[in-house]
């Protein structure tokens, strides 16, 4: 399914304007908006309940408190063997915190996705927590890049981190600051984001539960390597969401001990 869409709706603080100057419409690829699609884009689905934010910052409180021997291992095997911070920060697009019921007379099954406030400012920006895996100052020169397997900017320690999922122990400082979940969809980068919600409209709607450590797509599948990936991980986020249980959340965190014990996924 097509639809016309002016790039004045898309842009609507002024991005564009050159563009729209050579061509005032855009095409844009609207696949049929079925099953959990649909469902999120009517506005039919839960958000995050209070029973889950609470249960969120107990638990990631406590798990702090247990991995702190840990932490300080790994933070001195790390300062031995590679130059650089010990904790890598970067920028990552969190929860849409604005509101989601518009107006009776504009709602539609596109609202979610054409929403100027969804694409304009697509989720909150916060600061992800993530022990170092690669060299200092990796995306000199590159800037954001899809991960890869074998990546040749991974340290020997950080391949070991990866592949027990150690180097994500540190976001539980961000669950306990109320950025993230334990289970929710992974949180992107800006730039992937920005780009995301206009190639794939419905990406957008997965921004209305905050991001967790773990989820259902990184249960099932491996990490982003190509488009195709992120719209068959995009299934399993709208899964979720339209679901979204304290049930289906111990399901997912039991997989997810699995996964990390089996190293499925891991690079």
């Amino acid at each position: 399914m097509k639809r016309l869409v002016r790039l004045s709706k898309i842009f609507p603080n002024g991005k564009g304007k050159e563009e729209e100057k050579r061509a005032d419409l855009r095409v844009i690829d609207l696949r049929p908006l079925t099953g959990p699609a649909r469902t999120a884009a009517a506005g039919d689905y839960p958000r995050s309940p209070l029973s889950k934010n609470i249960a969120d910052r107990v638990i990631g409180l406590c798990t702090l408190i247990l991995l702190l021997p840990l932490f300080a291992l790994v933070a001195l095997v790390i300062r031995l063997t590679s130059p650089g911070p010990i904790v890598y920060r970067q920028v990552r697009i969190g929860m849409n915190r604005r509101s989601s019921h518009p107006p009776a007379r504009s709602r539609n099954a596109y609202y979610d996705v054409y929403d100027r406030r969804t694409l304009d400012l697509p989720g909150k920006p916060f600061i992800i927590y993530k022990f170092r895996t690669m060299v200092d100052r990796a995306e000199d020169g590159v800037g954001p890049t899809w991960a890869r397997k074998d990546d040749p900017r991974v340290t020997l320690v950080g391949k070991f981190l990866r592949r027990f999922r150690i180097d994500e122990t540190p976001q539980f400082l961000n669950v306990l600051l109320g950025d993230m979940s334990i289970v929710g969809p992974r949180p992107e980068r800006p730039t992937f984001v920005r780009d995301l919600v206009e190639q794939i409209p419905e990406y957008a709607i997965r921004l209305r539960v905050k991001p967790g450590i773990t989820g259902l797509a990184q249960v099932k599948h491996h990490y982003d390597t190509c488009l195709d990936d992120v719209r068959t991980k995009l299934d399993c986020d709208l899964e979720y969401i339209r679901t979204l249980s304290m049930r289906s959340d111990l399901r997912i965190v039991l997989k997810t001990v699995w996964v990390v014990l089996t190293m499925k996924g891991a690079h």
